[in-house]
């Protein structure tokens, strides 16, 4: 099992890592909308913030020699269900014309007040 990070996506906001690679396979952490510079939410629209955690999620993916085109499975945490079809225009853009399974869940709160939270599972090329 390997940790893996980057400064280009934010430090964990806990006891955990970006991602962990084992036996050809990467897990990430969930990653809400924060800026890696100010390690502070990028705004509070749901917009921003889902575009900020496809990016952070794609430097993650990158770090780890992989990128959205390996991803076999996402889960997606939103705090109201009115941004689902936010979240897939955005999803969809990072994703391009790969359709990876997915769930997705809405919860009553997220870390920092965050309105969308995404992990991935990915096969490592």
């Amino acid at each position: 099992m390997k940790r893996v990070h980057t400064d280009d996506a934010p430090a964990a906001i806990g006891p955990y890592s970006q991602a962990i690679r084992i036996d050809g396979w990467l897990f990430t952490s969930g990653q809400v909308g924060i800026d890696p510079a100010t390690a502070e939410l990028v705004d509070d629209a749901f917009e921003p913030q889902a575009r900020q955690v496809m990016a952070n999620l794609g430097r993650v993916l990158a770090k780890a020699g992989c990128s959205f085109g390996d991803v076999v499975k996402a889960t997606v945490y939103v705090t109201d269900m009115a941004d689902f079809p936010t979240l897939n225009a955005i999803y969809g853009e990072a994703m391009g014309d790969h359709r990876p399974s997915r769930s997705t869940v809405e919860v009553a709160g997220l870390p920092k007040g965050a309105k969308v939270e995404v992990d991935l599972v990915a096969r490592i090329p």
